[in-house]
């Protein structure tokens, strides 16, 4: 990778985005939790959610990636409370198309992963990227789960 190459990939948006990313920490009771890593880079992104009437009523990440990483997960934490689990599935397929089939960038509220479009020619990056994503829908599943459970 030249340094032009990484000056386009680490833009000042994206390093922008990784310096400010909403709903860092835990939360304290969740409903769903999960971890995801990368095992390539090392990269690891903590997800807790609360959910009420099918929606994310409360949130959290504990994100410990590069700034590519970094950057998705403030994106998905700007819009992620009012979503539903198939929102944050549709927004997962349609981040992983953009970065590895070349498809469009993701329909509102999901468009700001626009700015990862450069990321596409660096295979090596993608699984960071899709970490916040994975781990959200992950932790929906779960308090999905665990409510299924409960009424049981």
């Amino acid at each position: 990778m030249s340094d032009t190459d990484l000056v386009k990939l680490y833009s000042g948006r994206i390093l922008a985005l990784a310096a400010d990313i909403p709903h860092l920490g835990r939360l304290e009771a969740p409903q769903g939790s999960a971890k995801r890593r990368s095992p390539l880079c090392g990269s690891t992104v903590t997800v807790d959610l609360r959910v009420q009437d099918g929606r994310v009523t409360e949130f959290a990440q504990d994100v410990k990636a590069c700034a590519l990483g970094q950057a998705s997960a403030s994106i998905l934490g700007a819009v992620v409370l009012g979503r539903s689990h198939a929102e944050l599935q549709t927004a997962l397929q349609s981040v992983r198309a953009m970065l590895k089939d070349a498809g469009p960038v993701p329909a509102a509220p999901f468009e700001g992963y626009e700015v990862l479009l450069p990321a596409r020619d660096y295979k090596n990056r993608h699984a960071s990227i899709l970490l916040a994503l994975e781990a959200a829908s992950e932790a929906f599943a779960a308090a999905a789960s665990a409510a299924s459970a409960a009424e049981a």
